[in-house]
């Protein structure tokens, strides 16, 4: 069984322990991490070895984004595709297994939804763009899986309210048209869904404004798992699962992470 696990951190100094925690919990094989939010040499890698988790690659910025991968296997860092114009630091990939990890952290595209008037925004839906240019090309090359913050909400039942969060930034029309676009070029399967189909609801974050989350269970699933369609019948749906209960850890990420797990 190899079991990956996906996680936007919000800062892995600052949580190295309740990181810690969760790989004691969860014992994934493989850790993916998004908005680390340290450069390469401040990453905590001394804390991961204790762990158990002695192979790395660290993709840090200073301040912002940041990605990194942990692993109890060995991994070869691979070329990351090109999907953030600005260089910022939103792409980790390695060769783990013989297969492909791909760890990306999408733009969050701040609170307006017109690339125009938002050039956040616009630089959201160029990554997005650039992820089905890629994957298109890179499909059947190589067993890939994918995992990241990838932003986007993309189905009714990702979300609290599809109605009231059509024009929210993560559920517009025109982020998960694209998303979709992206996951059907590179020939991907949305794991959650596969194991978890519609109508049930599945969230991975909730926002740090709401006094209780708890209670009214304002979420959205931006956080995701997918297999190129080799792949995908090796996941075990036993082994799928948000660890929603991360959520309510003492000085929390508004992320919980999610685990998949591959019988190879």
């Amino acid at each position: 069984m190899l079991k990956i696990a996906t996680w936007n951190i919000n800062s892995v100094r600052l949580r190295i322990e309740m990181v810690c925690r969760f790989l004691g919990e969860a014992k994934p094989d493989v850790l993916c991490l998004q908005e680390i939010k340290c450069r390469d040499g401040e990453f905590p890698a001394k804390a991961f070895k204790e762990a158990g988790y002695k192979h790395m690659h660290v993709v840090g910025q200073k301040g912002w984004h940041g990605v990194a991968i942990v692993s109890k296997r060995k991994l070869e860092p691979i070329e990351a595709p090109p999907l953030c114009s600005k260089q910022e630091a939103r792409v980790a990939t390695a060769l783990i297994d013989g297969i492909e990890l791909h760890n990306l952290y999408v733009p969050a595209g701040a609170d307006v939804p017109d690339p125009v008037a938002n050039p956040k925004f616009a630089h959201k839906l160029d990554v997005l763009d650039r992820m089905k240019r890629d994957y298109k090309k890179r499909r059947g090359k190589a067993p890939m899986i994918l995992v990241g913050d990838l932003n986007v909400a993309p189905g009714e039942n990702d979300v609290w309210s599809h109605k009231q969060l059509l024009d929210v930034v993560s559920h517009t029309p025109g982020e998960t048209t694209r998303l979709e676009a992206a996951r059907e070029a590179g020939g991907f399967v949305d794991l959650a869904r596969h194991h978890k189909p519609d109508p049930e609801k599945l969230f991975t974050w909730w926002s740090y404004r709401s006094p209780d989350w708890t209670k009214n269970n304002r979420g959205r699933r931006l956080d995701h798992i997918w297999a190129t369609a080799d792949l995908a019948p090796a996941s075990q749906a036993d082994a799928f699962h948000i660890h929603v209960p991360c959520r309510s850890w003492d000085r929390p990420s508004d992320h919980v992470p999610v685990v998949a797990g591959f019988k190879l």
